[in-house]
């Protein structure tokens, strides 16, 4: 007789009840302590409403004391329900601090200690938790606790929560983001561009409102008090082409292209002299972004060759960590011979020009003396 195959067993269910507190905690400062005497027993100052696991509270401080059997004897503090809410379960800490700065503060917790009955319990709007003899007067207006006349209060609640929990068995996969990539495609298409710059003997053409969104040069070209929304055709001045591409593709996909690439597309250009270009054209479009990007490539491409003429732009650029950078490196022994390189370049802008290598001579960038892109 054939055995008939077994059918399996499915996997076996189970929850998990988690009983947790949601903490949140509010500071009540009492200036004018000596002028609240006298108000009553019974009578209270309240703070401002603050909220903690769902619910509204309030800190009340009884001066002359909640309980007129005292006679004034102590101050009361006490925690309040203020919103509305049936048996809510909280813990309570209430913190009288010490002004002195000695940090002898005068704590009453329920917090990391056990408790017989459990957590307190809040019937209805108005219940409070505290104590009505908080501290005793005579002793707090000669206590660290008071200076100046100002009372420094600390309250925070617990509220506890239950919730349960239950195997998770659906699973999503969320892809990384392909905002850049898809920016990145409709400029190389062309789709619905609407403005051409004309930088040397090459046109690039791009979308306005992503330019304007990115750039507060731009934003204010196309869109500013005295912009030109209706702006077809803008002549780009002392930006290499291969420059102003490579920033507006930063612009679309927010991250640095291949510089290794952009330094072979141009004869006799290296990867620093592409990004010491890059800096410049981003600090004049307002790129802040690619800027400290290029910076710090720059700062990892220092060699006894590059560092005055990248001196020299950070001075020009305001640059200061990568200025520091530079100054460091030349101030190292093994790159002696480099410091009266740095000296001649950190007074390069009180001549106005900067001579970025591997430049033609009529390529000179003069980003002190521009005002922007021509409009």
């Amino acid at each position: 007789m054939a055995i008939p195959p077994q059918t399996p067993h499915p996997p076996p269910s189970w929850s998990r009840s988690v009983t947790e507190t949601v903490r949140g905690s509010h500071q009540f400062t009492v200036r004018g302590f000596s002028l609240a005497k006298g108000m009553g027993p019974g009578r209270h100052l309240a703070s401002d409403i603050f909220a903690v696991g769902g619910y509204h509270w309030a800190v009340y401080f009884y001066p002359d004391g909640k309980n007129p059997d005292d006679n004034a004897n102590y101050v009361s503090v006490f925690v309040a329900l203020a919103s509305d809410g049936a048996d809510v379960r909280a813990l309570f800490e209430l913190t009288l601090l010490d002004q002195s700065g000695r940090a002898r503060h005068k704590v009453h917790s329920h917090f990391d200690r056990a408790l017989q009955a459990g957590p307190y319990t809040l019937k209805y709007r108005g219940s409070m938790w505290g104590y009505k003899r908080f501290y005793r007067r005579s002793l707090l207006e000669t206590s660290d606790f008071l200076k100046n006349d100002c009372l420094v209060l600390n309250c925070t609640v617990g509220v506890v929560k239950n919730r349960i929990e239950t195997p998770k068995n659906i699973q999503f996969h969320v892809p990384s983001s392909d905002m850049g990539r898809c920016f990145k495609e409709l400029l190389s298409l062309g789709i619905g561009c609407d403005i051409t710059f004309e930088v040397g003997d090459e046109k690039v053409r791009a979308h306005k409102w992503i330019l304007a969104a990115r750039s507060p040069v731009f934003k204010a070209q196309f869109f500013g008090p005295i912009g030109k929304p209706d702006l077809r055709r803008v002549v780009v001045e002392d930006v290499e082409p291969v420059v102003f591409k490579a920033m507006v593709n930063f612009i679309y996909a927010d991250e640095l292209p291949s510089i290794h690439e952009l330094a072979g597309s141009v004869s006799m250009w290296t990867s620093t002299v592409v990004v010491q270009h890059l800096l410049a054209a981003a600090d004049r479009y307002g790129l802040d972004r690619l800027r400290i990007l290029c910076e710090a490539k720059l700062c990892d491409e220092l060699t006894p060759e590059t560092v005055a003429t990248t001196l020299a732009l950070a001075e020009q650029h305001h640059c200061a960590e990568l200025k520091t950078a530079c100054l460091k490196f030349a101030a190292v022994r093994e790159n002696l011979g480099v410091e009266q390189k740095c000296e001649a370049a950190c007074h390069c802008k009180h001549r106005g020009r900067v001579r970025l290598s591997g430049t033609r001579q009529n390529d000179l960038l003069d980003p002190l003396d521009s005002d922007g892109p021509s409009f």
